[in-house]
């Protein structure tokens, strides 16, 4: 065995996660964990709360394995339990440094600074580093990066879709951040403010203006493009812009609420351009995503809030990032009006007056198992039986990642539905789709249909 005693292997594998995962999910569920005991088969890992053992069950089990491993030179079975309070040390999640501002000299964002432009309108709070990474958005994140990165050079055009208030606007913002900073001539622009505009280069002649304004440009950032719809001057005006820049190697970034292919009322020649570089979506961020999404907005706001009440409103608001923070921020207002601090019958009030999101039907495993067997051409009761021809197995991983991150079914919970399967499989299948999802196009076409196709048939 190992001389290494559990705290230095635990220390170690902590430091080499930092490396590989995002600050706000680190700080959320693997900051506050703790080596217990480890012999020559297993390593046991503390957490906190129920839901971080099964969030760790579920998001991090292989590189954790991996990574024990690694350091104790030994082939180790990782097995994770609740810490008591005093093995928990009673640690306050709240109490470290806060997180360091996007735009002061110690971040790891550079500083934005314009010196060879105009400073273009963006929001400071939407950068890089203040945008929360989950498995929803980790594509177009990836994607933005690339392209903040090597503008013109990377993905040309970027097309980000996605419903309202996930986060497509806060990525054209933080591209716009590096761009500026580094020297690029950016801007960004609304399709509204730049139907605006050219409407206003009309009535003044300032047409040529107009023109000269837009077609210099080394980064052009529209957001949400399907409101040009219907405008056929604008329409003419955007396509040669877009051409222009596109043919002298400048970058374009464009939002919508919907793929290219959706946008029915612009033109083809349009859309097809639209296509040309890389689509990427962003879907509803999963409940473990909504928790560091919350955490970070909390403390952003140098408020404390209890990780129940987190957990209560992730589970209680799913639509929006945007909702998410609406929903902290009315309790957060409350709280500091009437001077009571934030508690689970307080949340759960709020929560139930807010209006209700959603009057759709729930989906449940069942109807999971039964659009992925469709999907893949199969009977339901094949993914469950014991049948492990290529097809039958791909098609049940699937199926063991939905149950996993749409539902945010624990791993045993999946393997009893699924025919009495050991925990270790569904975590291995699961997290098999869950790691190729983002470098697979194909897989990812797959599930966004088969998800697409499910909630179709809910409406």
């Amino acid at each position: 065995m190992s001389e290494l005693t559990t705290e230095e292997v635990w220390r170690a594998v902590l430091g080499e996660l930092q490396l590989q995962v995002p600050k706000p999910m680190f700080e959320t569920w693997l900051k506050r964990t703790k080596g217990i005991s480890y012999n020559d088969s297993t390593f046991i890992v503390g957490a906190p709360t129920p839901f971080a053992v099964a969030w760790l069950e579920r998001r991090q089990y292989h590189a954790i394995q991996t990574i024990v491993g690694k350091v104790t030179r030994l082939p180790l079975e990782v097995q994770f339990q609740v810490l008591g309070d005093r093995e928990s040390g009673g640690e306050d999640p709240y109490s470290e440094e806060r997180w360091l501002d996007p735009y002061s000299e110690e971040s790891e964002e550079p500083r934005a600074v314009y010196t060879s432009v105009a400073r273009p309108k963006l929001n400071l709070k939407y950068t890089f580093d203040s945008f929360v990474i989950g498995s929803s958005n980790q594509f177009a994140y990836n994607a933005a990066r690339a392209v903040a990165d090597a503008p013109g050079d990377s993905w040309n055009p970027l097309f980000l879709y996605s419903g309202v208030g996930l986060g497509k606007t806060h990525l054209l913002h933080a591209i716009g951040h590096v761009c500026a900073s580094r020297g690029k001539s950016t801007r960004y622009v609304t399709s509204e403010q730049f139907t605006n505009e050219f409407i206003s280069s009309i009535s003044t002649r300032t047409t040529e203006e107009f023109r000269q304004r837009y077609r210099s440009l080394e980064v052009l950032l529209i957001d949400d493009v399907q409101f040009l719809s219907g405008k056929e001057q604008t329409h003419e005006s955007f396509f040669h812009t877009f051409n222009d820049l596109h043919t002298s190697g400048n970058q374009v970034v464009i939002s919508s609420d919907r793929p290219p292919h959706g946008l029915t009322l612009l033109e083809d020649r349009l859309r097809s351009r639209f296509q040309w570089g890389l689509t990427a979506d962003i879907q509803v961020p999963d409940l473990e995503t909504r928790m560091a999404i919350l955490s970070s907005k909390s403390q952003d706001m140098g408020v404390r809030v209890d990780d129940s009440v987190i957990e209560l409103i992730a589970k209680r608001v799913r639509r929006s990032v945007r909702d998410l923070e609406g929903s902290l921020n009315r309790m957060v207002a409350e709280s500091q009006l009437m001077n009571v601090p934030i508690t689970m019958q307080s949340a759960t009030r709020i929560l139930e007056d807010a209006s209700p999101e959603d009057s759709r039907r729930s989906i449940s495993p069942e109807d999971i198992l039964e659009a992925v067997a469709v999907y893949y051409g199969l009977e339901p009761n094949v993914l469950i039986a014991r049948g492990r021809t290529r097809k039958v197995s791909h098609a049940r991983q699937v199926a063991m990642y939905l149950l996993t991150y749409e539902l945010e079914m624990s791993p045993t919970q999946v393997g009893r539905f699924l025919g009495g399967r050991d925990h270790a499989t569904i975590i291995h299948g699961a997290g098999k789709i869950n790691g190729r999802i983002n470098e697979d196009i194909h897989l990812r076409q797959d599930v966004l249909n088969i998800k697409e196709e499910m909630f179709t048939q809910l409406m």
